[in-house]
């Protein structure tokens, strides 16, 4: 059967899955290539098992590519132990990914040479607003942004700047790079977002290399690129960041062009699934760890028993939507039940076991 046949005999189950199947068809894609990409500052928690899984499946599904990627922009938050503890859940769940773990900050280096390629080109420049004037000058959802006072500085004094911030001459926060793309935009994200901040944190991976480090939306999209990514799986909240996204991939000289889809995150009744509340609760020791059975985290899952096929099983019957949403606890136990019932092993005890003589039970019988 032809390449072309299998695709068209594919049982599209979502719409992330019909676009991949169309541009598979199309020719658009040669392979797929996606990404799990999270950020090092936490344990996975059920929430996640849905882009794991969509993203790892559905390379498994084309023959494709998924790759395992830490987005460790921000040293602050960052640390090997949420590093193993990713990797550990993602095994766990029964994925493995293409080659070896992939790091944002293996491209520190390009990111820096790609931010003062922005600067020649008169898309980027130096900032000394303060953060809270930045925000002021931003402007809100219903009026327009303020040019910064610093916007029309000139290329060789920007690129002076730069260097200055990445050579350690500042200190935190006095001064930030900013693309220049357009503060009247109705997309807040485009009102010449930050691309640049000087942090004085210790790194996990580089140590004391870099006091400057790319934000998210600047180094995420360049990765993807970067990786040969084809579809860049996100949640809801960063479909307002796409057209920043694009202008990135745009405006740079990357070897690839990937193309970003936005799907709802997984929401379960009764389930705090905030990584900012399930931090809480263990730095403030309300419970014992983040394995703690209490907690919707994957290791505290498996600690307390759950099948990996469970949680499979549970991701597989939730739709991938593009509306938010909420499942209902009840079946995420439903499947835990289901998939134990036929995997647990049985055993019968008798705990008070009670002597019983038999007095005219005929000798020899059984």
């Amino acid at each position: 059967m032809s390449d072309e046949a299998s695709i068209e005999d594919k049982k599209s189950s979502d719409f992330i899955r019909e676009q991949i199947y169309s541009d598979l068809k199309s020719g658009n894609c040669e392979q797929i290539v996606t990404r799990f990409p999270p950020e090092p500052n936490g344990y996975l928690h059920i929430g996640h098992a849905l882009s794991i899984c969509l993203n790892f499946g559905i390379a498994e599904e084309v023959n494709g590519i998924c790759n395992l990627r830490f987005d460790d922009t921000n040293p602050a938050k960052e640390e090997l132990e949420f590093i193993k503890s990713i990797e550990e859940d993602v095994r766990w769940l029964g994925f493995d990914w293409s080659g070896q773990t992939k790091y944002a900050s293996d491209n520190f280096h390009q990111f820096f040479e790609w931010a003062v390629y922005l600067i020649k080109k008169g898309l980027a420049y130096v900032d000394d607003l303060t953060a809270d004037e930045i925000r002021e000058y931003r402007g809100t959802l219903t009026e327009v942004g303020r040019d910064s006072p610093y916007r029309n500085r000139s290329t060789e004094e920007n690129l002076q700047i730069f260097h200055d911030m990445r050579d350690g001459k500042f200190p935190e926060g006095e001064r930030v790079l900013r693309a220049k793309i357009d503060m009247g935009s109705g997309n807040i994200n485009l009102r010449d977002p930050v691309i640049y901040r000087i942090l004085n944190a210790h790194h996990p991976r580089t140590g004391d290399t870099w006091c400057v480090y790319p934000t998210y939306d600047f180094a995420h999209g360049q990765t993807d690129a970067l990786e040969g990514v084809t579809h860049s799986l996100c949640t809801l909240e960063f479909a307002d960041h796409r057209p920043l996204y694009e202008w990135f991939i745009e405006a740079l000289p990357v070897p690839s062009e990937p193309k970003q889809y936005e799907f709802a995150k997984l929401q379960i009744s009764h389930t705090v699934l905030s990584k900012r509340n399930l931090t809480r609760l263990v730095m403030e020791q309300h419970v014992s760890g983040w394995d703690d059975p209490r907690l919707p985290t994957l290791s505290g899952l498996r600690r307390r028993g759950v099948p990996a096929e469970a949680i499979k099983d549970f991701v597989a019957r939730v739709s991938v939507s593009k509306n938010e949403g909420e499942v209902e606890l009840a079946l995420l136990e439903h499947c835990i039940r289901d998939n134990l019932n036929y995997s647990a092993e049985r055993r019968l005890a008798v705990l008070k076991p009670l002597k019983v003589v038999i007095e005219n039970f005929p000798e020899g019988k059984n």
